[in-house]
């Protein structure tokens, strides 16, 4: 069974910095990604990276996130900088992994880490 292990979240005052990580039980996702949810709103897409090292951000979080990727340690990381209130939220790591013999997506998740930004 796959698993994704987040650590890093805490709370941290307007302006402040975090590092999110995400160990993985194994090396074989296509993608990695951090979703965060806030308490009444639906979980977005913050960040991605594909295993070539392809990053794509939501919007909101450009130039202030940057995630990375570690395939030797299949790790996964999100660093924040410039925090901001609104960025207060369960951060959660996702996997994909393609299934070349069943033409298909897997998808994994793991269990959330908090970020509170908060004077």
């Amino acid at each position: 069974q796959v698993q994704l292990v987040e650590s890093g979240g805490g709370l941290v005052q307007p302006g402040g910095s975090l590092r999110l990580s995400c160990a993985a039980s194994r090396s074989t996702f296509n993608i990695m990604a951090w979703y965060r949810q806030a308490p009444g709103k639906q979980r977005e897409l913050v960040a991605s990276i594909t295993n070539d090292g392809s990053t794509s951000y939501a919007d909101s979080v450009k130039g202030r996130f940057t995630i990375s990727r570690d395939n030797a340690k299949n790790t996964v990381y999100l660093q924040m900088n410039s925090l901001k209130p609104e960025d207060t939220a369960v951060y959660y790591c996702h996997g994909k992994q393609w299934i070349m013999t069943d033409l298909r997506w897997d998808d994994y998740w793991g269990q959330g880490t908090q970020v509170t930004v908060s004077s």
